[in-house]
């Protein structure tokens, strides 16, 4: 629904004080996007990988306990990028998909 003339013009004030306030936050709302925010969360979820597998490696042989939260963070950070894939395609991964019918179906729930 388009808005009237009174409520566009109050809408233009407010944004027009905005950008006068804080030029640098107006600037900032402006410039960032849903593609922004998930390529930045992405990249911090393949570091979070990163350093789970390396964790994991490095401590296997050395202290089971710290080698196991290496995988929890491996495993987590996956999970994170696949939530992140999703969200990005909207749709999910095809495969994943599939497999959560698959079972769903077995159980009976679907």
């Amino acid at each position: 629904m388009p808005l009237d003339d009174r409520e566009q013009r109050i809408l233009e004030e407010i944004e027009r004080q905005f950008y006068e306030e804080d030029p640098k936050l107006a600037e900032t709302v402006r410039s960032t996007t849903i593609a922004s925010v998930s390529a930045r969360q992405l990249k911090w979820a393949i570091l979070t990988l990163v350093v789970g597998v390396g964790v994991m490696l490095g401590f296997f042989t050395r202290s089971t306990v710290v080698a196991l939260v290496g995988f929890v963070v491996m495993v987590a950070a996956v999970a994170w990028i696949i939530a992140i894939v999703q969200r990005r395609s909207g749709a999910g991964l095809g495969v994943l998909g599939t497999l959560a019918a698959v079972l769903k179906r077995r159980r009976g729930d679907g």
